[in-house]
């Protein structure tokens, strides 16, 4: 916000031309013309908030019916856990709501290996 208030300030000063201030704080001028038609148009340079995103599939009562079957059964699959649950979604939804639940793998990466090394 301060880089723009800096050069909407310059152009408004009349130090320079569009080109000139947008070489001077190393923006494009394309960005300048763009900062200055959202105040002409807005009354306000401030940036857009976000266009928001997904909504995770698993939330809510859904989370929490996954939080039980995986306490039931900790060994199920990914796959077993989708098909359970009946959510039109993909494996990794169902991953990244167990990571939001903190649940763990069940085996250990630390596990000493099955075989030995080649002598």
């Amino acid at each position: 916000m301060d880089l723009r208030a800096r050069v909407v300030a310059a152009y408004d000063s009349k130090t320079g031309t569009q080109d000139e201030v947008a070489k001077r704080f190393s923006v494009s001028v394309s960005w300048l013309k763009k900062l200055l038609r959202r105040r002409r148009d807005c009354g306000s340079f401030a940036p857009k908030p976000h266009g928001g995103g997904w909504e995770p599939k698993f939330q809510g009562e859904r989370l929490e019916k996954l939080k039980n079957w995986v306490q039931e059964k900790p060994d199920a699959t990914l796959q077993e856990l989708l098909d359970r649950s009946g959510v039109p979604a993909s494996i990794m939804s169902v991953q990244r709501a167990l990571q939001r639940l903190g649940s763990r793998f069940k085996k250990s990466r630390y596990a000493p290996l099955n075989k030995t090394a080649r002598m």
